[in-house]
């Protein structure tokens, strides 16, 4: 190790046996371990340190690991995906996991679960894993790793910056599960309202007559420059098409499959693979195509096309949707299935104005997912100014 890398400010080189000791109280029958959680690899989170969901003991059999309230639950398993979280509670979890507690004398407790999600222990924990499939850490070879570790004061104040930021970054996520849960019940009434009173569509009823429900080209080819944009069901991962890597097939290509040309407006709706998934067609897509996997829903111009996407996105014809895909190692819905699934479609004033609130509620989910999006940057950053990058690497 050289002194020159180590920083003035107190930080030194730590063995992990002394940053924090593993705990290996074992249970080998969960289901009378006498505690109520069970949390396996998949209960756990990249990027955060707080486990929010948990099975149940009897979920599970062979040997688990007991934790206590404070011991952070560590993924020694393909911990490339740099899962962990500070328990709670009292339960049991995956034997493909890590009890961690932390020495006190060496290391505050609170500091533990950010330490093990600093830049030098993340690279070093990704050096010592063994295996190819599912590489994995051994606690032995661990526990002889040196890291430079900051002295308890400094460690007080990180905890107290991350923490703060860690609390804006749950709130925000609160904020936006709420309005999510918020656009739901919305849909919900207005769902349970028409089905109420019979204001239910089937699809295949929605569309104009001379633009019937289709999908599109079942070889596009591999790109022709200068020719005609083919969306895919992935160039709309998040219900915006993405315009940047959209396929170009040929003018002939296009010709055959003409009736399934875009207009600004249309509905896309993706029925192979990962079904159920909307867009609308930007102004500047016009006279693009699409591929067998999606379908083209030209909306009648006495419905509110927005509305409609918003109704489709609804849980009321999404259970429809995802209760008619067929197939096994390629699932998806046919299009006689899809014609018949029904929408909700209220009055036309009414859809009209449902589509306002339901823009205005999707903009500010829009606006609270960026500033969560903006808040965990810089969180990774600080993490990585305050926890240690290169300039604390132990040699």
């Amino acid at each position: 190790m050289s002194k020159a890398q180590i920083p003035r400010d107190g930080w030194g080189a730590r063995r992990f046996s002394d940053v924090a000791e593993s705990v290996t109280e074992r249970v080998d029958d969960p289901a009378s371990a006498g505690v109520q959680a069970y949390v396996g690899l998949d209960h756990l989170d990249t990027d955060t340190i707080k486990i929010s969901r948990w099975g149940l003991p009897t979920d599970v059999e062979a040997t688990k690991l007991k934790f206590f309230p404070g011991d952070v639950i560590y993924a020694r398993r393909r911990a490339y995906q740099r899962k962990l979280g500070v328990a709670e509670f009292e339960g049991i979890c995956s034997a493909h996991a890590l009890v961690l507690r932390a020495n006190p004398e060496v290391c505050l407790p609170g500091f533990l679960p950010y330490f093990l999600q600093s830049d030098q222990f993340h690279e070093r924990a990704l050096d010592i894993s063994v295996g190819s499939l599912s590489p994995t850490i051994n606690w032995k070879t661990l526990a002889m790793q040196e890291f430079l570790v900051p002295p308890l004061e400094a460690q007080r104040q990180i905890v107290e910056v991350l923490d703060a930021i860690g609390a804006l970054e749950e709130c925000l996520s609160a904020v936006v599960s709420s309005i999510r849960h918020l656009m739901a019940a919305v849909a919900h009434e207005v769902a349970e309202l028409s089905a109420a009173t019979g204001a239910l569509t089937p699809v295949g009823r929605l569309v104009e007559d001379d633009r019937p429900v289709t999908y599109g080209i079942l070889k596009p080819g591999t790109g022709h420059p200068g020719g005609v944009p083919v969306i895919k069901v992935r160039d709309f991962p998040n219900g915006l098409v993405e315009t940047d890597n959209l396929l170009l097939t040929s003018p002939e290509i296009d010709e055959e499959y003409k009736r399934s040309r875009l207009r600004a407006g249309d509905l896309l709706i993706s029925i192979r693979g990962t079904v159920g998934r909307l867009a609308e067609v930007p102004s500047e897509l016009a006279g693009a195509n699409i591929t067998q996997d999606t379908a083209r829903l030209t909306i009648r111009g006495e419905h509110d096309a927005k509305f409609i996407r918003w109704m489709l996105a609804s849980n009321f014809v999404q259970r429809q949707i995802q209760s008619r895909i067929t197939g096994l190692a390629v699932q998806g819905i046919n299009l006689g299935s899809l014609r018949l699934v029904t929408v909700p479609t209220p009055p036309p004033e009414d859809q009209r104005a449902l589509t306002v609130r339901f823009a205005s509620l999707d903009s500010l989910l829009q606006l609270s997912q960026s500033q969560l999006q903006a808040t965990r940057d810089i969180t990774r950053l600080l993490r990585h100014h305050l926890l240690g990058g290169e300039a604390n690497h132990v040699q």
